[in-house]
């Protein structure tokens, strides 16, 4: 079984506002001092998907993540599904 500190939360959102660009927040990374903004501007935004990444393996997750949305941004079209097969091997074990 995972501990929450063996996992990084994160979400994908569509910023509002006219740029409307995909970013990723890490919850379980924010700091006292960027915490209340961070969420703040995600929950703004249009929810687009979330999970969690290993902590032992989140650079490689995160590196995915990020590719994901460079792609987004970039106008491919990426659904969820294909979101869960990529981050697949940096799920935690429940």
């Amino acid at each position: 079984m995972a501990y929450v500190s063996d996992k990084i939360m994160f979400e994908i959102y569509r910023e509002e506002g006219y740029a409307r660009r995909f970013r990723v927040i890490f919850f379980t990374e924010l700091g006292e001092s960027n915490k209340e903004t961070e969420i703040s501007r995600a929950m703004a935004g249009e929810h687009f998907y979330d999970g969690f990444i290993a902590d032992g393996s989140s650079a490689e997750g995160k590196q995915i993540i990020n590719g994901v949305l460079d792609r987004l941004n970039a106008g491919d079209a990426v659904n969820p599904d294909e979101l869960d097969t990529l981050l697949a091997p940096f799920v935690p074990a429940d």
